[in-house]
Order: structure tokens, then C-alpha cells, then sequence
């Protein structure tokens, strides 16, 4: 998450949602869970 915002803020957008959508897409159960909601949030952010 932190190196995703840190690529935003450096307007490297697209490598930032590349990365996060990748880990992101390794979880299978846990999406109600704090983080992933906020990576979800980011995500969209991101696109």
C-alpha cells in the first residue's frame, strides 16, 4: 500500500496499480479485513 501511494504521488499510476492489483489478486478470503478493503479503495483510486 505505502509504496502504491508513494508511486501515485509520483504519477507513476499505472505501475502502482499493476502491483497492488497483482497481490490483491492473491488473496482468496479476508475482503472484509481493514487492509484489503483499503487496497480496494486504492485500487479504484488507481483506475
Amino acid at each position: 500500500m505505502s509504496l502504491s501511494r508513494l508511486w501515485q504521488q509520483q504519477g507513476k499510476k499505472e505501475e502502482a496499480r499493476r502491483m497492488l492489483a497483482e497481490i490483491y489478486g492473491w488473496f482468496t478470503e479476508g475482503f472484509d479485513t481493514a487492509d484489503l478493503q483499503e487496497a480496494k479503495a486504492l485500487l479504484r483510486e488507481l483506475s
